[in-house]
């Protein structure tokens, strides 16, 4: 060891930013981002993932999501409808524990999982796939000319970087790829509510995991204003054997607006210590000594989402009608966050099916970019219902469309070969 450590001093010099090159260039670090790129990574193309927050995961990680929905077929005896990473996830989580299984009261399988434990697998897949990875990256600018993005301009605490790919696709949740570039995109007329999960701890496990849920929704509503609580609905899951609940009873305004951005943190963990006041007070021998062990960041639902060559519609989600350019199939019901109070749910029956088109993911002023996740193009009850996490990851069809396009415009590639490579996701009921 040595005797001292010695300093020098330097002053900035401008230097050209860094320029990394890659095929494809995923904009966007959540499970549908993530998703893509390991199936391009796996398709042996060259992959750069990209994401503003430190680590990777997104709204899966930084949000505490804490579960994953519309992965199962809904009826007597649900399936599984995305396969390839979710059955790695599945397998790889239930062996160390960090995943537990319930069977929903709709009719359908969702699982609940170890929020570090999904990040860290995450992590693993991407390095063990050789993607490379750029982290604390925010979009600067976008380089788009006849209908092509040719690089994104990123900052990062350490300088600029300059990436170039043939291919990119937009994970970013707020369509922030597409608006960069100038293209055309949707933004709700009236407010859709987020939520800011928080996971609780110091409760009776066994108390929790009987809860009647519709008899705390009563007493929300009825001794909810007291506590100046906004929502009257939501869940609260607990993890067998962790000792952690996951609190998903919030409603929060997601403005696009850098400014209002901290406002929006600090009234969603307002209502979080207000949760945990209610609780106490209205069960004590539940959560007499209940605790906040962790806030998630806000979670976003709906803020700005693509214009596609077609606009997937509610009309079409509750016909079934299976699309010529499906890449992607859905069971899970309306979940609309259009009101403070409540969720506007629509049921589907049993065995009943939707599907995502290759077209509403895929940008109409452009052909190489395909849009993944919750920035879709999707009227807003329709995308409340595909943007949950089951769907999103089979949205790594968004690989599979690009690496069959190449230098091509993406609207061009032969569906039925891109299908093809899709049939697990898209015909599987085992």
């Amino acid at each position: 060891m040595p005797d001292h450590i010695t300093t020098s001093i330097r002053t900035r010099t401008m230097t050209a930013p860094a320029v990394v090159k890659a095929d494809i260039c995923v904009l966007g670090a959540g499970i549908s981002g993530t998703s893509a790129a390991l199936e391009a990574a796996r398709l042996g193309r060259r992959v750069v993932l990209i994401d503003g927050a430190p680590a990777l995961g997104g709204q899966a990680i930084g949000s505490i999501v804490g579960t994953i929905i519309g992965l199962y077929s809904h009826g007597p005896e649900p399936y599984q409808l995305t396969h390839g990473i979710a059955d790695e996830l599945i397998r790889d989580l239930d062996e160390i524990g960090a995943l537990y299984k319930r069977h929903s009261t709709r009719g359908t399988f969702t699982f609940q999982y170890d929020v570090i434990e999904l990040g860290r697998w995450m992590e693993r897949k991407v390095e063990a796939a050789g993607i490379r990875v750029l982290v604390g990256a925010i979009l600067t600018g976008v380089d788009f000319a006849n209908r092509r993005v040719e690089r994104l301009e990123l900052a990062t605490r350490f300088g600029p970087v300059t990436v170039e790919a043939n291919g990119f696709v937009d994970a970013s949740g707020d369509a922030s790829l597409c608006w960069q570039a100038g293209l055309e995109v949707r933004e709700p007329d009236t407010p859709l509510y987020g939520s800011l999960n928080f996971l609780l701890e110091g409760f009776d496990e066994a108390q929790v995991a009987a809860l009647d849920h519709e008899e705390l929704y009563d007493r929300l509503a009825e001794q909810g204003p007291k506590y100046d609580l906004v929502r009257h609905d939501g869940f609260l899951f607990s993890f067998p054997g962790k000792g952690f609940t996951l609190a998903n009873i919030t409603h929060i305004e997601t403005p696009l607006d850098p400014l209002q951005v901290a406002d929006t943190i600090f009234a969603g963990r307002r209502q979080a210590d207000n949760v945990v006041r209610f609780l106490k007070d209205e069960y004590p021998d539940m959560f007499g000594e209940v605790r906040v062990r962790a806030y998630g960041n806000p979670g976003m639902r709906q803020t700005r989402w693509i214009v596609g060559r077609r606009q997937l519609t509610l009309a079409e989600i509750r016909s079934g009608v299976r699309p010529d350019d499906a890449v992607v199939r859905c069971a899970w019901s309306v979940e609309l966050h259009d009101r403070e109070s409540l969720v506007h749910w629509e049921e589907f029956g049993p065995e009943h099916m939707h599907y995502i088109p290759l077209g509403s993911m895929a940008p109409r002023q452009a052909d190489n970019i395909v849009a993944t996740g919750r920035c879709i193009d999707a009227d807003p009850y329709a995308l409340s219902s595909v943007r949950v996490m089951g769907p999103c990851i089979g949205m790594g069809a968004a690989a599979h469309s690009l690496d069959l396009a190449g230098t091509d415009p993406v609207h061009q590639i032969d569906i039925t070969n891109l299908q093809q490579r899709l049939y697990d996701n898209l015909e599987r009921t085992d």
